[in-house]
């Protein structure tokens, strides 16, 4: 399994982005999928999964209402739609497969994830 993220870049707050995960590997589109990211000085904290069984959404209470996670798996992919977006969202995002096929996702912890993609870079700053 292979992840890719992207669409990172520097917008102003309240501006919107949209982060891709493209992925790759056999029964892909039946693992749990999570967002994390991880600011300067700061652990890597957990945003938003999706999981791989039924599809069901999980979001950090950080960005509740503001990000909305989801996935085409005609196509592979995985998206975060980032809006209302906040200096405090700031950090290096990546993208993460669950080691476990059609499981339910978690954002508490990142033991069950053993697939990783590159991480890309939000800014929010005027």
């Amino acid at each position: 399994v292979q992840l890719q993220a992207s669409g990172g870049g520097l917008v102003q707050p309240g501006g919107s982005l949209r982060l891709s995960c493209t992925t790759s590997g056999t029964y892909v589109d039946y693992y749990s999928i999570g967002w994390f990211r991880q600011a300067p000085g700061k652990e890597r904290e957990g945003v938003s999964c999706i999981s791989g069984s039924d599809g069901n959404t999980y979001y950090a209470d950080s960005v509740k209402g503001r990000f909305t996670i989801s996935r085409d798996k005609g196509n592979h992919q995985v998206y975060l739609q980032m809006n209302s977006l906040k200096s405090d969202d700031t950090a290096v995002y990546y993208c993460a497969a669950d080691t476990r096929i059609l499981g339910q996702c978690t954002i508490t912890s990142t033991g069950t994830y053993g697939y990783w993609g590159q991480g890309t870079l939000v800014t929010v700053s005027s």
